[in-house]
């Protein structure tokens, strides 16, 4: 999905794009001469609390700009313009819920008062965020089928085939490099807010 962010003051602003439900969601937060944080979260079985944030390296109110989301039974890897943004293994070995549920994709944007400490003039509304080239590859789930979520696991699926269950070393560099760089909140360094280390942020868990 391809989109650009309202050119206005935003503060309150929240452009989203999301597979639901389970969840996993990119949300645009800034304005206002605040500098624009893309969050992501992954939810399964209901929950979620797992919010990391990027400091964008471009302005994305001033053109369009590719955001990803590849789903399949080995991880969630989240991108931007191609380049690995965050990446959400499946491990469930360790006790870790992962994303199961057949979902939807949904774009919304929205107001939320409790995002921002200084509010935007809503006069200068309306607030536009531009999707476009909207592309999804998906399995259709067929519920009256009980092998049917396994059919979609096949790897006759693209997503499915054995060099997209991992990142290659090009697209480790790209993540690793974001990492370093542009991570600004990362739920697994949150200690006031998990004092106890959920196990996928564990090193060896390849969440990192």
């Amino acid at each position: 999905m391809r989109i650009k962010l309202p050119p206005k003051d935003t503060s309150c602003i929240i452009t989203s794009f999301y597979f639901h439900h389970d969840e996993l969601d990119f949300e645009f937060y800034g304005g206002n001469s605040l500098p624009y944080q893309l969050q992501t979260n992954v939810f399964a079985n209901g929950v979620g609390g797992r919010e990391q944030k990027v400091a964008l390296w471009f302005d994305p109110t001033a053109d369009f700009h590719d955001y990803q989301i590849l789903w399949n039974q080995h991880h969630v890897m989240f991108s931007v313009d191609g380049i690995p943004i965050r990446v959400f293994k499946n491990n469930t070995v360790l006790g870790v819920d992962y994303p199961w549920r057949p979902m939807q994709v949904e774009a919304t944007i929205w107001y939320a008062d409790w995002a921002c400490d200084v509010k935007p003039d809503l006069s200068k509304g309306p607030y536009v965020a531009e999707y476009q080239s909207f592309d999804i590859a998906g399995c259709p789930v067929d519920d009256f089928n009980p092998n049917g979520r396994e059919l979609c696991y096949s790897p006759r699926f693209w997503w499915n085939t054995g060099n997209r269950w991992q990142l290659d070393p090009h697209q480790e560099q790209e993540f690793q490099n974001v990492r370093a760089k542009h991570i600004s909140y990362d739920y697994c360094r949150d200690r006031a807010r998990y004092p106890v280390v959920s196990p996928e942020c564990q090193p060896n868990s390849s969440l990192l």
